[in-house]
């Protein structure tokens, strides 16, 4: 059985192999990068924006003040409704990952339609 010393030795040498590795690619990987943004016309101000020309639009800021007075800009959002109520009065919207407790109940055989809040009929209409 290999002693802490022998792994801390085998450590360094593997460290030393993948900071070789890395060095060696890194030229053309860049080489690569840049074949692919003349290819597409990417500039680096796309690449600084954050987003590119199939990117979706930043959602809307909205300015409202602070307690000192000044003003500062916040993402709009609205809520969305719950589409999935847990056992536990968890609810989820369906948007974004699957919440744990959803997850577990999926893990033991349940579906998530199983959760799913109904709506209720409009019988004002």
């Amino acid at each position: 059985m290999s002693n802490l010393i022998e792994i801390q030795s085998q450590i360094e040498k593997l460290q030393k192999q993948a900071s070789e590795i890395k060095t060696r690619e890194f030229d053309k990987t860049v080489r690569e990068i840049l074949a692919k943004m003349q290819a597409f016309g990417i500039t680096l101000r796309d690449l600084q924006s954050g987003k590119g020309r199939g990117a979706k639009a930043k959602p809307k800021t909205v300015a409202t003040s602070n307690s000192a007075g000044s003003k500062v800009k916040k993402k709009s959002t609205s809520a969305v409704v719950a589409k999935y109520r847990g056992p536990n009065g968890e609810t989820w919207s369906g948007r974004g990952l699957t919440p744990r407790w959803l997850a577990a109940l999926v893990a033991q055989g349940k579906t998530k339609e199983e959760f799913a809040i109904k709506s209720e009929p409009n019988l004002g209409s």
